[in-house]
């Protein structure tokens, strides 16, 4: 599912006009170290595994759901990595800012595959050898992958545009 009917109902009241929306996202490592990322469809880049937190939905469930969605594999989340919003617009003109938790997460069962319309490919990469990222997307892995367990955050007063990219 690409949007949620709840959003599909905001669209219709707020157009496209900013909406301040909560989400997850996965970095996902298999046995060899490699790092699981899907091609968006909607703009071709490549990217953590993520998607919204629907309401009602616990956000460690949300993301379970999301990567089960989107790549076929189900994973148990290790620990969350990561807490910071970020702004996206979308190559038709919606516009969000995400709250977004990081989560570091192990695989469980399945092997990866495009299981859905919003991912071209679906494809583990060699952390030395990952393609060209965004920096939301750069972040939230580096804040899973670093030694401090604590999730990370962006520091009180930053703003997204202080983030380098």
């Amino acid at each position: 599912m690409a949007i949620p009917d709840y959003i599909v109902g905001l669209r219709k009241h707020v157009g496209r006009d900013l909406l301040w929306l909560p989400s997850v996202s996965a970095v996902v490592r298999n046995d060899a170290g490699e790092l699981l990322l899907g091609q968006r469809a909607d703009d071709g880049r490549w990217s953590v595994i993520s998607g919204f937190v629907e309401p009602g939905e616990q956000p460690a469930t949300a993301l379970v759901r999301e990567v089960r969605e989107e790549t076929g594999l189900e994973v148990a989340p290790v620990r969350m990595s990561s807490a910071v919003s970020h702004p996206h617009t979308y190559p038709n003109g919606d516009r969000c800012e995400y709250l977004n938790l990081g989560f570091l997460c192990r695989v469980v069962a399945g092997t990866a595959r495009v299981n859905d319309d919003e991912s071209l490919a679906v494809r583990w990469f060699p952390l030395d050898r990952l393609p060209e990222l965004d920096k939301h997307a750069l972040l939230v892995i580096a804040y899973a992958l670093r030694e401090n367990t604590v999730a990370g955050y962006l520091e009180p007063g930053t703003t997204w545009d202080d983030v380098p990219d």
